[in-house]
């Protein structure tokens, strides 16, 4: 194998703009550009082209030949750019042409040099005549796979057979689910081979972390075009980084450019992007890929603050029993709403807290800072108090229950649980059966819950709430006992600055602000802006 026929392709403004919606800073393109060109990458893909325009999306997600024709392309670049079209606006026959026409004028009068499409398996047979009139036009053409690896080696290479009566320069494959391992690369490249022979390409995401090791992995088993995107910056968890790439693949290819402009460009430019939208991996992204998730639930999860790290770990059990190869926006808003069916419960509140007054204890630092004057608090006034979650820094025996309500939380929870002497109060006959059964020995009150983007509604057994944070849930017990008055303790805040604060602040507003709420105040220290008395002012 020479190893030196090696190609890197550059596609960050493409796989990127999932993040900024294609619109990157003009400055930026420019310094991209130039870094591309010192660094002799040998494809720059610089976005996709598309007939659809639907909402506002930047220049990259179209980039047509206007665009690209106001750029200052470096004369080493002249020949290298390439742009990408989706499977889905080419696969009815009845239209393939016409579709091709709208977004192509021929390859000599373009700055586009190679057009790559991206389908799914049941997209591709439909798809490949568009190589033979892409390159009747003069253009280099590639094709991607997506999602190939949860498919038979005997259905890859019956894929690639039917590649092969097609003039394609590169065929592709996609880790979609940034699910492979490198022997797993391996594997699928060798299916590939037995029913093509041209030139073979992978692009790898980094769920895994794997992303540069399987990319490595496929130049040692044959593949010759490889992706990569500057920081990773990418779908998800993102791709393969450029950074690293050049210098693992330093001798798999002909020419070593200058890395300076790129370091540059990654300093000036997207770093301060990665730390904006916060692509990369984690733990979420990692789970994702073990599962054969599609990551864009995770990424949609990351930037919406109503998900929170127990919302995040739900969704994912969830999809990983259901399903989430596939995207959809609908699928992520149902998994979120992990209670089911009708919201029932079989305690009533009122029984235990009319007319008193309810203390409930937060897990901020105050709890603990304060914990001598609220004990006293607790002995002098006799409120009815109740913990959120498993909180412990008061006297267990000055603490009348728990609450607690997220699924993902009692699980990882519930042997502490167990320990603790106080009833619970969750929303039991709701639960999944899994937590039902590690709770089997614990005193349950059953007060069930409805997620609602209505907001607060309180009834004698169950409550509907707008989050399902057990800070609502505790308030809902409140309200729906009929108390008199809420005291808070340990709701200190979070630094400022932190996004939180303003979601915990409306959150405050909305209960106070809904039918029955009860008066509320706190008595240590807090940042949402709630009514505060001094806890040493509250006793004697």
């Amino acid at each position: 194998m020479n190893y030196k026929a090696c190609k890197v392709l550059d596609c960050t403004l493409r796989d990127g703009g999932y993040y900024n919606d294609w619109d990157f800073e003009p400055e930026l393109v420019q310094d991209y550009l130039l870094a591309m060109d010192a660094l002799q990458i040998d494809f720059v893909e610089i976005g996709f082209r598309s007939v659809n325009n639907n909402g506002f999306k930047g220049a990259c997600a179209y980039s047509t030949d206007a665009f690209l024709k106001r750029l200052s392309i470096p004369p080493g670049l002249a020949n290298k750019i390439g742009v990408m079209i989706n499977g889905s606006e080419i696969a009815d026959p009845s239209t393939q042409t016409a579709c091709l026409e709208q977004l192509f004028s021929p390859q000599a009068d373009s700055p586009v040099t190679l057009v790559r499409i991206a389908c799914h398996v049941h997209e591709f047979i439909a798809c490949l005549p568009a190589a033979t009139w892409l390159k009747q036009q003069g253009y280099l053409v590639g094709f991607n796979l997506m999602q190939v690896a949860d498919r038979t080696p005997a259905d890859i290479t019956q894929l690639a057979q039917a590649a092969s009566d097609y003039p394609i320069d590169a065929l592709y494959f996609a880790d979609s689910m940034g699910s492979l391992n490198p022997q797993q690369v391996s594997d699928i490249i060798y299916a590939f081979q037995k029913g093509w022979q041209g030139a073979l390409g992978i692009h790898t995401h980094d769920n895994m972390g794997q992303a540069i090791a399987n990319s490595l992995q496929a130049v040692k088993a044959g593949v010759t075009w490889v992706d990569s995107t500057v920081t990773g910056m990418g779908r998800g968890p993102g791709n393969a980084q450029t950074e690293y790439l050049i210098l693992a693949l330093a001798d798999y290819r002909q020419q070593q450019g200058n890395p300076t402009k790129l370091f540059e460009l990654i300093r000036k430019h997207f770093k301060p992007m990665q730390n904006r939208y916060g692509w990369g991996t984690n733990p979420f992204y990692y789970l994702a890929g073990q599962y054969g998730i599609h990551p864009s639930y995770i990424q949609e999860m990351l930037q919406d603050s109503r998900y929170s790290e127990e919302d995040i770990l739900a969704v994912i059990d969830h999809l990983k029993i259901e399903g989430g190869k596939k995207f959809s926006l609908d699928t992520l808003e149902g998994a979120r709403h992990f209670y089911a069916g009708e919201p029932r419960g079989t305690w009533q509140p009122s029984n235990l807290l009319k007319d008193k007054t309810v203390l409930i204890l937060g897990t901020g630092p105050g709890v603990k800072k304060y914990q001598a004057a609220i004990e006293s608090f607790i002995e002098q006034t006799q409120p009815y108090v109740i913990a959120l979650n498993t909180q412990s820094n008061i006297r267990q025996d000055l603490i009348d229950a728990r609450a607690a309500c997220h699924p993902v939380r009692l699980l990882a929870d519930c042997h502490e649980h167990l320990k603790l002497p106080q009833p619970l109060i969750t929303p039991a006959s709701m639960l999944p059966a899994d937590v039902k059964n590690e709770l089997t020995n614990k005193e349950l009150l059953d007060f069930g819950i409805a997620i609602t983007s209505k907001g607060f509604n309180f009834h004698s057994t169950y409550c509907e709430l707008p989050t399902s944070l057990v800070i609502a849930y505790a308030l809902a017990i409140a309200s729906s006992g009929q108390a008199k008055q809420i005291t808070l303790a340990g709701f200190d805040g979070y630094p400022n600055g932190d996004p939180r604060n303003q979601e915990m602040i409306e959150l405050f507003k909305k209960y106070q602000q809904s039918l029955n709420a009860v008066k509320l105040y706190s008595i240590t220290p807090t940042n949402y802006q709630l009514p505060t008395k001094s806890i040493f002012g509250a006793i004697n």
